[in-house]
């Protein structure tokens, strides 16, 4: 069966939060077995309803640090899987800044909430577990939160699929996502405009050319990245690596099976998701 990846938002960092220029309610990825809500920023229950995907089938919550345009909805998304915290359901991945805290950050996510849910990973760089059929490791990281962390997730029908979340180029990241048909690389800033912690072009160029995937999309635009034109900051990248790249839009769904497709309406009798929406 395919893997349906749906972008709910785009946009990354305080001012596209803000302002909401681009979305913040990061990532649903559908299997015939997992519903999947990737890093559940400011936005994210109301536009998985508005997209008709019903916040209460989602069966898996990844969170990937301890900021807001990633977080902020990860508890009602707990009350939704949990039946209204009614039923011990569903797993939980999230970084220990998330689950715990650390030096820079509290828990994010309530002793109350965490203890609704059936399964809790704490996502380590080297960690691997399993997700109903998808088996999911877990990749570093280098951001303002230090336990930031990436994700990897193989899947034995159509091979595998990788987001970095928020990272500056260090030496190995690539390597991390060597081989993956589609890399989603958080590609905050556009050339020339480093900021320590996060991913300019140049940075998301040097980890194509080192992990070499099928296709790249780039998405978690900051205002800077906005402004410059997303996708011209991905054709910039595509001409240096000879990689396919895409810069997602807001509600942009994609299908990868025999080969990556972008879709132009979601088509769950295909894909045979009838019961995840």
């Amino acid at each position: 069966m395919p893997l349906e990846i749906i972008f709910l938002g785009t946009g990354g960092g305080r001012f596209a939060t803000i302002t909401q220029k681009r979305r913040t309610a990061g990532i649903r990825i559908l299997s015939d077995k997992v519903n999947l809500h990737l890093d559940p920023g400011p936005g994210a229950l109301v536009y998985s309803v508005a997209a008709g995907l019903n916040p209460q089938k989602v069966n898996a919550l990844f969170v990937s640090h301890c900021h807001p345009d990633h977080y902020v909805d990860a508890e009602v998304f707990i009350e939704a899987m949990t039946r209204g915290m009614t039923k011990k359901r569903g797993l939980l991945a999230a970084s220990r800044s998330v689950l715990f805290g650390n030096e820079v950050c509290e828990s994010k996510i309530s002793k109350y909430h965490q203890q609704m849910l059936e399964k809790i990973v704490e996502a380590k760089p080297g960690v691997s577990f399993e997700v109903k059929d998808l088996r999911v490791v877990v990749g570093g990281a280098r951001h303002s939160d230090p336990d930031t962390v990436g994700f990897r997730f193989e899947s034995v029908d159509v091979g595998d699929i990788a987001y970095t979340s928020d990272t500056e180029y260090f030496e190995g990241v690539g390597k991390q996502y060597a081989g993956v048909r589609l890399l989603i690389l958080c590609v905050m800033r556009p050339s020339g405009k480093p900021w320590k912690g996060h991913m300019t072009t140049e940075d998301a160029i040097k980890i194509v050319e080192e992990a070499k995937p099928e296709m790249v999309v780039t998405t978690h635009f900051g205002m800077q990245m906005i402004f410059k034109g997303p996708q011209n900051e991905a054709k910039v990248i595509e001409q240096a690596t000879g990689v396919p790249t895409l810069a997602a839009n807001d509600g942009m769904h994609l299908r990868v099976g025999e080969k990556i497709e972008v879709l132009k309406k979601r088509d769950k009798t295909q894909l045979g998701l009838e019961q995840f929406f």
